[in-house]
């Protein structure tokens, strides 16, 4: 009975799907994060999915992207599955995305073309767990306010110093200061350095720390 409930439910949505796209329409594909580096990477060179781990490894594509080792894999099976990559030629024996070379294709340049268009990626805004934490701190005990402002600046300090290195390796990569990468770590640089300035001048305002003043900011909060 399940299983015939789930195929029924399975005609229905794709009959629904038939009706409501337009004809000559195409069902829109949703690339993540992890499908847009991975069109980007292969559109380099192509790599097989442990060369392409390699690689984001190396260019330490967690500072600046939600990527995962088995991300790639599903997202490589994914896109092959799409069409936005294919298997190169390679005198290599395929076995899966694992083995098999992939590169991308015209749909897929295409594909992240059409996707670097899009006006959101100008209008989001961060949301630091950071920031987050503070606007709870006013529940913290005694002396954690300040401690978990150290902790941080130390961290920002020891981010700061290890994108320095990452920059100089940059510039020893390409070759010069005017390309993406050199500006992308660069904005991560001046960004830390004006989080410290920041932390420094919380802890000399500290004490003149007080609950707000309007009632209206105020209400439902502990009197």
């Amino acid at each position: 009975m399940k299983s015939e409930f789930n195929a029924e439910t399975q005609r229905a949505h794709r009959y629904t799907e038939k009706q409501t796209r337009r004809p000559g329409t195409r069902r829109k594909l949703d690339l993540t994060t992890p499908d847009l580096v991975l069109l980007s990477l292969l559109a380099e060179r192509p790599m097989h999915g442990y060369q392409a781990n390699v690689e984001l490894e190396r260019r330490e594509i967690r500072d600046w992207a939600n990527l995962s080792r088995p991300q790639v894999y599903y997202s490589l099976e994914k896109l092959a599955r799409s069409g936005l990559i294919r298997a190169a030629e390679t005198g290599e024996p395929a076995g899966g995305p694992e083995r098999s070379t992939f590169e991308t294709t015209a749909k897929g340049r295409a594909a992240l073309a059409d996707t670097l268009e899009q006006v959101e990626w100008t209008t989001q805004r961060e949301r630091p767990p950071f920031l987050t934490w503070m606007a709870l701190s006013w529940q913290a005990r005694p002396g954690v306010f300040l401690n978990q402002l150290k902790r941080r600046r130390k961290f920002l300090l020891k981010e700061i110093a290890r994108e320095k290195k990452t920059l100089l390796s940059i510039y020893d990569e390409v070759g010069h200061k005017y390309h993406e990468a050199v500006w992308m770590v660069g904005l991560m640089i001046d960004q830390m350095r004006t989080e410290v300035r920041w932390t420094h001048q919380l802890e000399r305002e500290l004490g003149r720390r007080a609950n707000a003043l309007s009632p209206q900011f105020a209400e439902g909060l502990p009197q």
